[in-house]
């Protein structure tokens, strides 16, 4: 049973920085890939962040240079540093475990979802 549940979302003006906080209930979490997606209304969810079982990062053009994501194994967590927000990063942000191919810099998420946290970046 997967269990994914995210905080650390809020209103904040932009320029302004987040912390967001996943913690996964998973078996062997330590081997599991770990991503960010967000989901803006009436869009589509897309790809933030990953995070491989290797601590491998790989980010979406978007978050490059702003974003950062980071895990901690002993506490089953991953984390998405956001400093530099803009509106256009409003959005409802939410944590899953997939599988990742370094091969082809390829995620492939699996369908389990938290109930995400709303990020809301004024202007």
């Amino acid at each position: 049973q997967v269990q994914l549940v995210e905080s650390g979302g809020g209103l904040v003006q932009a320029g302004g920085s987040l912390r967001l906080s996943c913690a996964a209930s998973i078996r062997f979490f330590s081997v599991k890939n770990m991503a960010w997606y967000r989901q803006a209304p009436g869009k589509q969810r897309d790809l933030v962040a990953v995070i491989s079982s290797g601590f491998r990062t790989k980010y979406t053009d978007s978050a490059k240079g702003r974003f950062t994501i980071s895990r901690d194994n002993a506490r089953k967590t991953v984390y998405l540093q956001m400093n530099s927000l803009k509106p256009a990063d409003t959005a409802v942000y939410y944590c899953n475990v997939g599988t990742y191919d370094s091969t082809s810099d390829t995620y492939t998420p699996y369908d389990y979802w938290g109930q995400g946290t709303q990020v809301t970046v004024s202007s």
